[in-house]
């Protein structure tokens, strides 16, 4: 397959590599690649950065959502709303935790979580609503804690694609109990691996969640709990710590490439998602279109990749089917049509504007 001339994303270090190297020399230098310095020192960073009290690094984004959950409580017998637009991970983790998905449809325009479809979803098993804050934009916070108060259910935010992002200019993970962030290497802040993070307020959270990660464990050898073995290691917190200051800087670029490919695609014979918060970041720029397949082709004869995220809403998903899922039209009719373009801090306004141009002069009929 030939190389794209223009790619969908590119997660290798580019200005910031002189500083993963020396991060990764440091860890080898130290001998020490399990819970150590790094893991707690970028756990106080990423904390600050995200505005919460406490984070705890797991071993992926996925992790980070059923171990927040175990730590509530939530398990057998209980279900857990959620959006049927996401990574499937977003559901496997409630299964992870032994929970039942419960998916309530999506906002036809913002494409996240819709409060009115959550409080139709409610019964007397409900016990934490979990909305995604998809493609770098906030879901609808503040109608979501509302329905949640009123039931007095617990929030739980993934965050896996909005770092940093703000919605009514509180950081995402810091309105629900919890947030779970991935470190994926796509991410807006990515790993060179796999890594994740719970951030919260809660202090016994965030304890219980330590313990839960580590196999349960209070003491060396002493499992009080049925934990799991879901730790961020040593070398992916050095290379996240040494990223972590670069982020501020790739999420304003990434708004910029927005707002240029908002202004080039206009009139463009595609749909564009509406930016509901300004503090939106980006970690897509998704499109729609209703001849998904065609402008996917047409962009590939420029030499410009891109990708859907996701082509199958997670109720269609053969791994839930047991799940007995509701129906969804909205997020299915919208995982026939997205379409993600080029984004990343890296992109040139050269090769955005060739994105542009190819997408302005694709034929729709």
């Amino acid at each position: 397959m030939t190389r794209a001339r223009i790619p969908c994303s590119a997660p290798a270090p580019r200005e910031d590599a002189p500083a993963v190297r020396a991060a990764i020399e440091r860890v080898i230098a130290s001998g020490w690649f399990i819970l150590g310095p790094e893991v707690a020192a970028f756990e106080s960073e990423f904390a600050a950065a995200s505005g919460a009290a406490h984070a705890v690094g797991v071993g992926n984004g996925t992790d980070a959502i059923a171990l927040i959950l175990r730590a509530l409580g939530i398990g057998p017998g209980d279900e857990v709303i959620t959006t049927p637009l996401s990574a499937a991970y977003t559901a496997l983790a409630v299964m992870m935790a032994g929970a039942r998905p419960v998916f309530a449809d999506v906002e036809p325009e913002r494409l996240t979580l819709d409060p009115r479809a959550v409080a139709a979803a409610i019964t007397p098993r409900t016990r934490a609503v979990l909305p995604v804050h998809l493609y770098g934009q906030a879901a609808d916070m503040q109608g979501i804690e509302e329905v949640a108060s009123r039931h007095g259910l617990a929030v739980v935010e993934d965050c896996c694609q909005a770092h940093l992002a703000l919605t009514n200019r509180r950081r995402v993970g810091t309105v629900g109990v919890a947030g779970a962030f991935s470190f994926y290497p796509t991410k807006n802040l990515g790993a060179l691996g796999d890594g994740g993070a719970v951030v919260t307020n809660d202090a016994s959270l965030a304890e219980r969640v330590k313990r839960l990660r580590n196999g349960g464990q209070t003491d060396r050898y002493r499992h009080e709990l049925p934990g799991v073995n879901s730790r961020l290691d040593e070398m992916q917190a050095a290379i996240l710590r040494a990223r972590l200051p670069y982020l501020p800087d790739w999420t304003a670029r990434r708004r910029s490439l927005a707002a240029s490919y908002r202004q080039a695609l206009a009139a463009a014979p595609v749909r564009l998602l509406a930016e509901c918060d300004a503090g939106h970041v980006y970690h897509l720029f998704v499109v729609r279109a209703g001849r998904r397949a065609a402008l996917q082709d047409h962009l590939a004869t420029h030499g410009i990749e891109t990708l859907v995220h996701y082509p199958i809403p997670i109720p269609h998903q053969s791994a839930v089917k047991a799940q007995n899922p509701q129906e969804c039209p909205a997020a299915t009719v919208a995982c026939g049509e997205v379409l993600s373009l080029p984004l990343y801090p890296a992109l040139t306004s050269s090769d955005l504007a060739d994105v542009a141009s190819a997408v302005n002069t694709f034929q729709e009929g």
